[in-house]
């Protein structure tokens, strides 16, 4: 099938080798932040945090205080990994009858379930989880960072209140969303003019449009003032939940006052000379163990095979986590990052809201749109991931640390279910085929996520060819929009060098070093 766009324009990144921190981030301005608290003396932590706080601001829609996730660390000096989740629960009140199934059709959003009555499992208030983030960068920021917690605040403070800019991406990602943005008056009243379209100047405008962030900024001054307890215990949370409730929703101050995000050993497993470093638990890290266990290690890309490798774990994750995946149509709707300093810590950090712009809820009072958490449940009664209150939520996210004799990388994406295959793919290509990040970065892809594989048109024809043998298969080029393979980030380290890059369609992702700025 033919598409609109050229066959004939070719995009790259430039990726930059240093001795510097390097921040690869899905934001430039995320970016920016981080190799700036590197630039100051600040540890890969302290830049993960700050780089996190700003990416809540300037990409909104994707991940923030209002969500959760997970962060993958290695402690040069120690020689350890260690696995935080922040991954978010299912408030102790929710009442599973309050999700009817309709018994006709399936949920439009980014998994399959059957449909629940007015998607209330998928967008509102009854859609929203108890949020993670801020007690995940707590965490982090008690057990590693070495600079003042209010300090790491200030840079998503001081862009909340100059407001994110409003370009033709952020237009097009908002317009994805904006009858559903239209549904809380709130969330439009921010994103969207006359409660229809989205923010953004016209073709020829001179000047550049900004959100207003207002009520985000106090927030942040909040939390860098009274601290992250101030989120789960104080004034914010007592703000957030009178906020949720007041919309439908069932989150509470106790749930709250419960939550702990909690570090883990890594999932650790050999390949080759290398040792990859996952996140445990309900998340895609032991499929990324298992695509590896099922794929021959082969000096040259073995693009069929890492397919077939990637379809079995695929399956397996459905047959023994319930994870029912979404379909290949929807939005990737995660942040991810990775950091690297001088001294060579690392982490890898994915954070999200789950659907774009999550529950299209905003917390009027605190300035922060809220999570849809609660899609991760299977509506459906008697099944491995089924609703219920209290629980984890099940998790796409893949964060990932690889070692090996030169140092290693940082990895992850966003994407949705296309996660695991851009981390598994990019991984492989960089371990088994011993490719540079640049290399691996710009090396066509596939997904085969869903009953569909697609396939990257810039793949050799002979592979193509090897990929349709008793496949479903769409070949596609590349887009800006959508990541048909997912949009991930990565930092390496060689010896002392360190280098970055991001997902190389991305307009706003960026790799940047203390030098940039």
């Amino acid at each position: 099938m033919l598409s609109n766009f050229s066959i004939t324009q070719s995009v790259k990144k430039a990726v930059i080798e240093t001795e510097s921190g390097v921040v690869a981030s899905q934001h430039t301005r995320a970016a920016r932040a981080g190799a700036e608290v590197l630039s100051a003396g600040g540890d890969a932590i302290d830049a993960a945090i700050a780089t996190g706080f700003v990416l809540g601001v300037v990409e909104p829609w994707m991940s923030g205080p209002g969500g959760g996730g997970a962060m993958v660390i290695w402690r040069e000096k120690e020689q350890r990994a260690y696995a935080l989740n922040f991954g978010m629960r299912s408030p102790a009140a929710l009442d599973v009858a309050d999700y009817p199934l309709t018994g006709q059709g399936r949920v439009s959003d980014l998994f399959p379930w059957p449909a629940v009555k007015d998607d209330r499992n998928v967008h509102g208030a009854t859609a929203i989880a108890v949020p993670g983030m801020v007690a995940g960068m707590e965490a982090a920021h008690g057990r590693f960072a070495t600079m003042p917690w209010a300090d790491l605040l200030s840079p998503a403070t001081a862009i909340a209140k100059e407001g994110p800019l409003a370009d033709w991406y952020s237009a097009l990602l908002t317009t994805s969303s904006a009858r559903l943005i239209a549904k809380d008056p709130d969330l439009a009243a921010i994103f969207l003019e006359d409660g229809t379209w989205p923010r953004i100047g016209g073709w020829t405008a001179t000047g550049q449009e900004h959100l207003d962030f207002s009520g985000m900024a106090v927030t942040l001054e909040r939390l860098a003032e009274a601290g992250a307890r101030d989120f789960y215990e104080g004034d914010i949370g007592r703000a957030m939940v009178a906020d949720v409730q007041g919309k439908g929703g069932s989150l509470s101050m106790q749930d709250l006052l419960d939550y702990r995000a909690t570090f883990h050993e890594p999932l650790s497993f050999a390949r080759g000379g290398a040792t990859v470093h996952a996140m445990p638990g309900l998340t895609a890290g032991p499929n990324l163990a298992d695509y590896f266990r099922r794929l021959p290690e082969n000096a040259t890309p073995d693009v069929p095979a890492m397919a077939d490798a990637l379809k079995a774990a695929y399956d397996h994750r459905l047959a023994t986590m319930g994870h029912d995946g979404e379909t290949h149509d929807s939005p990737g709707c995660t942040s991810h990052f990775s950091v690297v300093d001088r001294e060579g810590n690392m982490v890898a950090v994915t954070q999200t809201l789950l659907s774009i712009f999550g529950s299209r809820v905003l917390s009027q009072s605190t300035g922060i749109p809220m999570n849809n958490g609660i899609m991760w449940f299977d509506p459906e009664p008697g099944k491995p991931n089924s609703l219920a209150p209290g629980q984890p939520c099940l998790m796409n996210i893949c964060p990932a640390i690889v070692r090996d004799e030169t140092g290693g990388f940082a990895i992850g994406a966003s994407g949705g279910r296309k996660i695991l295959g851009a981390v598994a793919q990019l991984s492989t290509l960089m371990t088994d085929a011993g490719m540079t990040l640049e290399q691996a970065f710009h090396h066509p892809r596939i997904d085969i996520s869903g009953e569909t594989l697609l396939a990257n048109a810039a793949l050799p024809d002979a592979t193509l060819e090897t990929l349709r043998k008793g496949r479903d298969i769409s070949v596609r080029p590349d887009a800006v929009y959508p990541f048909a393979w997912a949009c991930p980030s990565a930092v390496r380290r060689s010896g002392t060098t360190n280098s970055g890059c991001t997902e190389v369609m991305s307009p706003w992702a960026d790799a940047l070093s203390e030098d940039d700025v």
